[in-house]
This record gives C-alpha cells, structure tokens and sequence, in this order.
C-alpha cells in the first residue's frame, strides 16, 4: 500500500463488525450532504465489499445461540442502558443528525424524534422482561405448550433517510423489536445520515460490552453495492430483512429474499388519501385547507404518512375548499429536502403528474439558491381523469406535495376509493350531518380494507408509540398487512418464530412455559376452555 492509498484508508470511517471498529475492506466511498448548503460534508464512509458482509454474517451466526440463550433480563438490561448513553449524548447526536439532515432541532429532533427513540426504547426493555409478548400457551390436557421466541439467525435492518433517530437502524423501532427478541442485527446505516449512526454504534458498542451481551449482536456497515445488498438478504445465515425506503428498491430486494425463503418486512409506498365530505366542509373549509397543508409539509412533506391524495365533491363548499388549498400552497416555503435524491425524484413526479394530465395549480419548481429546496406544490384533476390511470396519480412523492381529485359526487368518491392500492393510512373529515353520514357508511367499508389505520377528522402524521398503534397497511404500502413496525410489543412478532413443546417434561422447558413462573401470564386450555391467567 502506496503512501496515497494508506492515507485514503485511514481517513475512511471504520465499520462495526465482531465487536469492534475496524476498517472496512472497500473499493469506493461516499460523503453525505449538508442539505442546507448542497455541499458534501468531510468525513468519508466506505462501499462496503462482500468481505465485510461475509464477517458480519459470520459473527451474527456465532452469536445466534449465545443470544438465544440469553435471560429477557439482560437483553432488558442493555436496551436500557443504551437508551441511558444516548440520552448522556443527546447534544451530539442531535447537532449531527441536523448537520445531516437540516431537520429542525426544535421541535422536530430534540422535542419529538430523541424522545419517540427513547420512549421506544424503554418500551421494548419493559416488554422484553414482562414476556407477556411472547404468548405462551400450554395445553393441560396434552401437555402441548407453545411461545414465540428467536428466529435463529440474523435479522438485517435497512434504515430510511427521513428519520435519522426513531428508525435508526442502530437505534430505531426495527432494530429493538429484533434485538428484544433475541435476535442478532446487522445493521445498514442510510447514506444520509451516516455520521449519526456512527454516534450512535459507538454508544451501542458501549452498552453491549457494559451489558455482558455478545458483542457480534449488533453489527453496523454503512453501505454497500445492489448486488452485494441481493446476496445478503437471500444468504442462509439471514433469517429476516427489514427495509424502509423507495418502492422500487425494496422490491428488489423483496424479491431477493423471498426467493430464498426469508422473512421480509417492507414499508415500501404510501399516499395516505384523506377523504373530505361536504358537510364538514361546508363548516369549514379554510381550516381545513390549513389543516391539511401543516400535516403535508410536516419535515417538508417527508413523511411517510404525509396526505398525498385528497379527495372532495365538486360542490359550491367543495370549490371554495380548493380555493383555499392553492391559497396556502402558494406560500413561501419552509424548511429543506433531505438530498439531492430527493430533490430529483421530487422532479420527476411533478413532470409524470403534468404529463399525465393534472393540472398543476401552485408551485412545482426548485427554488433558487443552495441547499436541496422546492415550492410546495399541489395539482387537481377530476375524478374520471383519476379513474382513467389510478395508479400513476397514486405516486408517492415525498415533498410538500399533494394531489386534489374533484369527483362530481358521492358515488364517484366511492369508485375512487376502491381504485386504490394500499396504504398506511386513510382519513374521512366528517360532521353529523345527515348527509356526511350516508356518505360515510358507503365510505368507510371500501376504504377501511385498503389501509392499515383509518382515521376520522385527524391528519395521519401523528404515529404514536403505542401498544395500539399500527404501522403497517395492506401491499404495496407493506409486504405483510398484519404485521406492524410501530407499536410495542405487536413489532416485536416480525422477528420471532412458533416454539412448540410437545410432551417436555418441565424442568426442561423455557421458563415462559412451566407452570409455575412468577413472571408474566400466559393462555391455558382447561377442560377445553381457553382462560388468561398469571403463570
């Protein structure tokens, strides 16, 4: 290695694998954005070559049966006091998240995103010792017993640009519900957000060595190559994927690893239809024209549950309601886009929808100067022209960006609800009107199987951390509608499997399963009945 080469190498930011920082085997590097300013940030990460995710599968395998044996106690116990080191180290993660990102630190990153981390975090160490997830069941009768429990291999978690903490693939929702249950993680940091996931792994690394855990339990690369990606998700060792991103990406690898037979979890598109009926609207259309332009440009229209479609009566309420809506969407703008891909793919969905034949109402440009910016933007078409070609007027397009269909009336509104791919979420504004009633009851049932959460007179950006909570929706906005990546410890399931005991004798069986275990409850079949009771 020449003086040039050495250099290079030691500049690059290490990868974690088998326990510690070490640098990454590469043939080529990346430099993440400032997106304020459009200009590429110093430090260099690596493209990762096979070799690294070679290692990194290699050590998650040798950790699978360490983990697996693992009290919930101590995997608790880590949870717990990583969530401890990373709000020690608030201040940083948070000034490097906004330096990555330009989300506002205020409200957006120290009063919301660090706290929904956190709040999951604790969540899930709580879950894990109460164990009340795993649904242990026991059959007096014939001495059957079920529970679920780890899946026996690696979980990977690929990580979305749009939050930098709360899905953090070192931090997040998919990578706590993989570890509390058991589960070893190697984990893909997003491009834009590289440097907070490096703040991040090292306080992870911190609590695994402190915890008493395997250190190859969790594992961090910052990127590698398509067809590297395909060989990792479809490789034996991998007993699941999570992936939040692009429709179009995620299939692939959807494809991939379900060729092979592995478990994939995607979050893979969403437009999030709000259905406005005109009883409400007649109330009070200007409130809801704002209403609806705050949850559309919420982090710039970043968010996956962002209100892309709305949907309303070419009435005399609904006419002025679309007045209303070019009026708010021809403010100044706020706030930046994530990244020039971003920012790109912004672009092109503005051309598609104008050559689709919507017409574009309020802005639909890249602003002038630096940093990654665009005009909201909000376009309309009727809704027979929505009918002729659903799905490309179905998009997804983050950005403040949303589409106004004007059907002639309730039966129309009814068509295009049942045009509709799936999505996270749908919401109906309403009043009690005798009208808005009707229209509702023929509504709902067409709209209540085309998404996950269906909400009344409520934007669909708030994504509480409850145990109620669903984060999830029928294909394409995930590949498994039953299943959800927000919601603790519902999340947890995705990364767990079915352990059946037929005929074990007790002081064999895991602890969730004998009959007398203090800790959690459990569902028992006496006499044929099925009754909840404590263990």
């Amino acid at each position: 290695m020449d003086e040039r080469e050495r250099f290079q190498t030691e500049k690059v930011q290490p990868v974690l694998l088998a326990g510690h920082f070490r640098q990454a085997t590469f043939s080529e590097t990346f430099q993440a954005y400032n997106p304020t300013t459009g200009e590429k940030l110093p430090e260099v990460y690596p493209v990762s070559c096979w070799s690294d995710l070679e290692l990194a599968l290699e050590e998650s395998q040798r950790a699978v049966p360490e983990l697996a044996r693992t009290s919930p106690e101590k995997i608790a116990a880590f949870i717990n006091l990583f969530a401890d080191l990373l709000e020690n180290n608030q201040e940083r993660i948070i000034a490097r998240a906004h330096l990555e990102t330009a989300l506002p630190v205020e409200p957006r990153l120290k009063s919301t995103e660090f706290p929904r981390m956190i709040n999951q975090l604790r969540q899930a160490a709580a879950a894990c010792k109460e164990r009340s997830w795993c649904q242990a069941t026991i059959d007096t009768k014939l001495n059957i017993r079920s529970k679920y429990g780890p899946l026996g291999g690696a979980v990977v978690i690929f990580s979305p640009n749009n939050f930098p903490l709360a899905f953090n693939s070192v931090a997040g929702s998919d990578f706590v519900s993989a570890i509390a249950t058991g589960n070893p993680v190697i984990c893909k940091a997003h491009p834009g957000h590289p440097g907070t996931t490096r703040l991040m792994a090292e306080l992870l690394l911190e609590a695994l060595s402190e915890s008493g855990l395997p250190l190859s339990s969790v594992q961090m690369l910052y990127h590698f190559n398509n067809e590297d990606g395909f060989r990792l998700v479809s490789d034996h060792r991998v007993a699941a994927v999570a992936f939040t991103g692009s429709r179009k990406a995620g299939l692939k690898l959807k494809e991939a690893a379900e060729k092979a037979g592995k478990l994939f979890y995607a979050e893979l598109s969403s437009v999030n239809p709000v259905f406005f009926l005109p009883g409400l609207l007649k109330e009070k259309s200007e409130n809801l024209a704002g209403e609806l332009f705050s949850s559309c440009s919420l982090g710039s229209g970043q968010f996956c549950t962002k209100p892309g479609l709305v949907v309303f009566i070419n009435d005399e309420a609904g006419r002025n309601f679309l007045r209303n809506l070019q009026q708010v969407f021809s403010q100044p703008p706020s706030g930046f886009l994530l990244s020039l891909v971003v920012l790109e793919n912004l672009k092109a969905a503005v051309e598609s929808l104008k050559t689709a034949g919507a017409e574009l109402l309020a802005g639909g440009h890249v602003l002038p100067g630096p940093g990654f910016r665009f005009e909201p933007t909000l376009f309309a078409l009727t809704g027979a022209k929505f009918l002729e070609n659903p799905e490309t007027f179905q998009t997804e397009a983050f950005g403040t960006l949303t589409v106004a269909v004007v059907v002639e009336d309730a039966a129309e509104m009814v068509k295009v609800a049942k045009s509709l791919e799936g999505n996270l979420t749908g919401s109906i504004y309403c009043s009690h009107s005798e009208e808005d009633e009707e229209i509702y009851k023929k509504l709902e049932p067409v709209l209540r199987l085309k998404v996950g959460r269906l909400l009344n007179n409520k934007m669909p950006t708030g994504v509480a951390v409850s145990p109620a909570m669903h984060h999830g929706g029928p294909y394409p906005a995930t590949g498994h509608p039953g299943f959800t990546s927000v919601g603790i410890p519902a999340a947890f399931l995705r990364f767990a499997a079915r352990h059946c005991y037929d005929n074990v004798p007790e002081e064999r069986l895991p602890e969730e399963l004998r009959s007398k275990n203090p800790n959690g409850r459990m569902w028992r079949l006496v006499d044929g009945h099925w009754t909840q009771a404590d263990f």
